[in-house]
């Protein structure tokens, strides 16, 4: 199929070249969502908490009554073998899955005995130094875990996600701030979210309805011990909306600045680029 980026999968012992065909019709993740992933990157030759990146995938699983099949070990061999098909210098995005092939009882559940792996790398290039998007509030909402397995990155959730992100794109937005069930802040929708006021860093205090990401983690590890104060916290989106600069962090982009909140132009502060060199920094050490 035409329209992919350069991609490698490896499952069942082998790797292919492009999109192979893994599921059918019949495959319980493919017509009742019992997926999980994780995401990790490999750029300027480096793959920064790759391992950590491997761990959530496998508790991730446990946490949709999957049965993960991969130590993490493994995990990162085979990341390395994958890596090293792509011409070099290329950014790659790499994505560590399972799933349930087979029914288990009563047919919603998923047998965890039928679990899959594969591990797909793909062409993805990384976010431009001097990134920036635009950001809007979003009508829906994340759920919580009385609701959906939010504690896990299952692939039955980003379906929200990606509605509210269409919805931000066709009034003109690059992202969406979505907000949990009690109306504050909980994240982007593709990406942990944090703001900045009078030289000190407030983001959004994981609360059980969005994933504490592990670039959120990092960020925040590395700018407390760059000397800045980081507040993990309940936000109001008023917040955002006065605040003296935003941006975001996630695995795919790492860490970009929010140039424009609604109607409200923001120029791309010092403390988003202070935040990008210390992941840089830390990624290449």
């Amino acid at each position: 199929m035409s329209g992919w980026s350069e991609t490698w999968t490896y499952v069942d012992g082998t790797w292919h070249a492009g999109n192979p065909p893994l599921m059918g019709p019949r495959t319980h993740a493919a017509w009742l969502g019992s997926s999980v992933f994780d995401g990790a990157r490999f750029f300027e030759g480096v793959m920064p908490d790759l391992d950590l990146h491997c761990r959530r995938v496998n508790d991730s699983a446990v946490a949709l009554g999957l049965k993960p099949t991969m130590n993490v070990g493994a995990m990162i061999e085979l990341t390395q073998e994958g890596v090293a098909r792509f011409a070099p210098g290329t950014a790659v995005y790499i994505k560590p899955m399972y799933w349930a092939e087979g029914d288990g009882p009563g047919v919603i559940l998923g047998d965890p005995d039928s679990t899959r792996f594969c591990l797909c790398l793909f062409e993805a290039a990384m976010a431009p130094k001097d990134a920036a998007m635009s950001v809007t509030l979003s009508p829906f909402r994340r759920p919580t875990l009385e609701t959906m397995p939010v504690n896990a990155k299952a692939g039955c959730l980003y379906p929200n996600n990606a509605r509210a992100m269409g919805e931000a794109k066709a009034r003109g937005f690059d992202n969406a701030v979505v907000l949990d069930m009690l109306g504050n802040v909980a994240e982007l929708t593709s990406a942990n979210i944090f703001m900045v006021r009078d030289g000190e860093v407030h983001t959004p205090v994981p609360n059980g309805t969005f994933l504490n990401g592990i670039t959120r983690q990092r960020v925040i590890a590395l700018l407390r011990k760059a000397g800045y104060a980081v507040h993990e916290r309940t936000l109001a989106y008023r917040e955002f909306l006065e605040a003296d600069e935003i941006f975001s962090t996630g695995n795919y982009s790492k860490v970009v600045p929010v140039k424009r909140i609604e109607s409200r132009d923001l120029q791309p502060g010092p403390v988003a680029a202070r935040a990008r060199e210390l992941y840089w920094d830390f990624a290449h050490a």
